[in-house]
């Protein structure tokens, strides 16, 4: 197969729905040798914030210099964003070498898209001789793909509703799940809630003879008055370590949780070994970034280029964010009201017809002065129609229907003033299928 005929058998495994169970992973990653029994791996489950905390490892972990895989999902644009060492996607070379090398050990076995793409990840980083692998959990955690390594460190950053058709319909349910990720022996980092995954997550450590590290417990962040920088504070288990005077890259509060949680594995991996000095941390959390996730910029209107943000008639501002579950939305909506400012917000808003759009909508609706609903690509993707019925009746008036993302983009920016707004949300697939429009493809 060449690169293009690779992506396209991968595609054409999404007719295999989702099947959540190990014991395909398993048999076939006995086939080629169990090459994930040789790496080093952190291992991230929960509903929001598992990307961010990943990344964040993988960026402070390279100002140490090691080299570290990192894993996720889903992808933007490109299939290659999800299969990173360092700085650097995987190539398309490999990427068609070790997707032919698993279509010819699979031959007429099926198994489903994410099995495939995290038995690629798995193969790529065995064969890279890597110092650390960071793993994110597709969906939920127990009968979760990548939950058959044996980590130094588990994650949970939190748990809300989401996937509630495979995970269940309780908190409770959900939480039992990602708590599937908890391992015998290996300590967990944690940021779960009371009523929120807590009495599970602490059940399933108590349970597994796991030490669980919980944020606001074992350790915490300080904010400074002025509202920016932050300080990091470990407990006993951290030798009561402390990091002053640090700031965050990306946007969103929510991202300090992140932050901490990430730094909370750092401590824990020096114990194994993992030596990182407080400038790689400064360092690297300073240049964190995570595409699609509160991402602010500016375009020229005629060069399309990206831009300083001026606030004049030539330039024209965006923020996207792949919110689309309730807690991902309500975060969404606390950074439009504590860290954005503009005059008018247009909202630009796709979901898939699956999600709790009652919960998520109308939230961010209610703070738009122009709503343009539309479509991405996808079988899954809801109608303009269908998320019309979900904006509150008295805001109906102030929404336009587009059934291809470019012409909302196109509709959106003819609104846009010098001092406004656009915001692109709802849905990770419309935010991937935005951004290749403005800024080009990510790899």
């Amino acid at each position: 197969m060449n690169y293009q005929q690779a992506w396209d058998y991968l595609d054409s495994l999404q007719f295999h729905k989702i099947k959540l169970g190990l014991e395909s992973m398993r048999s076939f990653m006995a086939k080629v040798g169990n090459p994930e029994q040789s790496l080093k791996t952190v291992h991230v489950a929960g509903t929001n914030g598992k990307g961010s905390v990943s990344m964040t490892l993988l960026t402070i972990l390279s100002e140490a210099g090691y080299r570290v895989g990192l894993y996720t999902s889903p992808h933007l644009s490109s299939v290659r964003e999800r299969f990173r060492i360092n700085s650097s996607f995987i190539s398309e070379d490999k990427f068609t070498e070790l997707a032919t090398r698993i279509h010819a050990v699979l031959g007429a076995e099926k198994i489903t898209y994410f099995e495939f793409t995290t038995a690629l990840a798995l193969l790529w980083f065995a064969e890279e001789n890597l110092d650390l692998v960071v793993l994110e959990t597709g969906l939920g955690g127990r009968l979760d793909a990548t939950n058959i390594v044996l980590p130094l460190v588990s994650v949970i950053t939190n748990v809300s509703m989401d996937h509630e058709a495979y995970l269940g319909d309780t908190i409770s349910a959900v939480a039992s799940e990602k708590a599937g990720i908890v391992k015998s022996g290996v300590p967990v980092v944690s940021a779960v809630k009371r009523e929120a995954g807590l009495e599970e997550v602490t059940a399933a450590c108590t349970q597994r003879g796991a030490r669980l590290h919980l944020y606001s417990d074992a350790f915490k962040s300080i904010v400074a008055a002025d509202g920016r920088n932050w300080r990091w504070q470990g407990g006993e288990p951290f030798s009561d370590a402390s990091y002053k005077d640090l700031h965050c890259s990306m946007k969103g509060d929510y991202q300090i949780e992140n932050a901490s949680l990430a730094l909370a594995v750092i401590a824990l991996l020096n114990k194994k070994d993992f030596s990182c000095t407080e400038q790689d941390i400064r360092r690297g959390l300073e240049k964190v970034k995570w595409p699609g996730r509160l991402e602010y910029f500016c375009l020229d209107r005629v060069s399309r280029e990206e831009v300083e943000c001026r606030g004049d008639s030539d330039t024209v501002s965006y923020l996207l964010d792949g919110a689309h579950n309730p807690a991902g939305v309500e975060s969404l909506v606390q950074a439009l009201q504590s860290e954005c400012r503009y005059q008018k917000l247009i909202l630009v808003w796709g979901a898939m017809a699956d999600k709790d759009l009652q919960k998520t909508l109308p939230l961010v609706a209610a703070f738009a002065d122009t709503i343009i609903l539309t479509k991405p690509d996808g079988e899954r993707s809801a109608e303009p129609e269908l998320l019309l019925e979900n904006v509150p009746e008295s805001l109906q008036e102030l929404c336009q229907l587009c059934k291809g993302v470019d012409k909302a983009i196109s509709a959106a920016e003819n609104k846009a003033g010098p001092d406004d707004l656009i915001l692109i949300a709802g849905s990770l697939y419309l935010v991937g299928a935005s951004r290749k429009i403005l800024l080009g493809e990510l790899v």
